[in-house]
C-alpha cells in the first residue's frame, strides 16, 4: 500500500512496515498506562499470522517486555514452539496457563494469539485472572451467529467494549482503514495514483458508514435511513 499524505498518517508499504507500524502502535499504547486490554490486527485474507506473532514476541522481548504467548489451543501451541525454538518456555496454550496459575500476580505482558469466539469464556476467565497487560492479537471476540440478542448486547457493553485497538489495518474494497494509536481511525480511498487520505474519527466508523464514504455518498443521509429501520424494528419486538 501507498499514500499521498503525510507519513505520520501513511498506510505502510508492505507487510514488514505494517508489522513495524503495529510494534510502535503497542509500545505507545502500553507504556500509556490508560489501558490493560489491547488489540491489534492486521486484517489481510489469507495471511499466515503464527510467523507476525513470532516476529512480534521478539521485538517486543528485544524492547525489554516481558511476555507470555498464548494460543487458544495446545496444537498451535506445539507448532509455535517447533517454529520457534528461541521462544519455547515463553510459548503456552490457555489450558496451560490456566492450570499453572498460582496465588502470585504474574505482570507479564500477555500476548493472546487469535483467539475466535468459541474462546470467548476461557479467553475472558484467562484474562480476567491475569494481572498483567493483555495484548490481543487478530482476535475475534464477536459472533454473527449470536445475532442481535441479549446475550450479544451483554458480551458488547462487558467483555468486549473493555478493550482498545492499538492497531488497525484493513485493507477494503476500493480503499482501507487504519487505526494507529494514539491516532484517530484514518479511512482512505484508493484512487488511481494511490491511497489518499479522505476521513478522520476518534471512533471506528462502522461499515455502512465506511461504504458510504469510500463511494463518495453523505453517511448522515444512510444514518438516517438505517435509524428509521432500526426503529421499525424495535416496533416489531415490542
Amino acid at each position: 500500500m501507498t499514500s499521498n499524505d503525510s507519513p505520520a498518517i501513511r498506510l505502510p508499504t508492505d507487510l514488514r512496515a505494517a508489522e513495524d507500524q503495529l510494534l510502535r502502535s503497542v509500545q505507545v499504547a502500553i507504556r500509556s498506562g490508560t489501558c490493560q486490554r489491547w488489540a491489534a490486527s492486521l486484517r489481510f485474507e489469507n495471511l499466515r499470522f503464527m510467523p507476525v506473532a513470532l516476529r512480534l514476541a521478539r521485538a517486543l522481548l528485544a524492547s525489554e517486555h516481558a511476555l507470555i504467548l498464548a494460543w487458544p489451543d495446545a496444537g498451535a501451541a506445539a507448532l509455535a514452539r517447533r517454529d520457534a525454538q528461541d521462544l519455547s518456555d515463553l510459548i503456552q496454550d490457555f489450558n496451560q496457563i490456566k492450570r499453572a496459575r498460582t496465588d502470585k500476580p504474574d505482570p507479564r505482558l500477555l500476548v493472546a494469539i487469535a483467539p475466535s469466539p468459541a474462546d470467548y469464556e476461557e479467553f475472558q476467565e484467562l484474562c480476567e485472572t491475569h494481572a498483567g497487560p493483555v495484548l490481543m492479537l487478530n482476535g475475534r471476540l464477536e459472533d454473527a451467529a449470536v445475532g442481535i440478542g441479549s446475550v450479544a448486547r451483554e458480551r458488547r457493553k462487558g467483555f468486549v467494549a473493555s478493550w482498545q485497538q492499538a492497531y488497525w489495518l484493513q485493507p477494503l474494497e476500493g480503499g482501507a482503514l487504519l487505526r494507529s494509536y494514539p491516532d484517530d481511525w484514518h479511512l482512505f480511498r484508493q484512487d488511481s495514483d494511490g491511497y489518499r487520505l479522505i476521513n478522520s474519527s476518534p471512533d471506528r466508523p462502522d461499515p455502512d458508514t465506511t461504504a458510504a464514504r469510500l463511494a463518495g455518498e453523505d453517511p448522515d443521509g444512510l444514518k438516517q435511513q438505517l435509524s428509521g429501520v432500526d426503529r421499525f424494528l424495535d416496533g416489531l419486538r415490542n
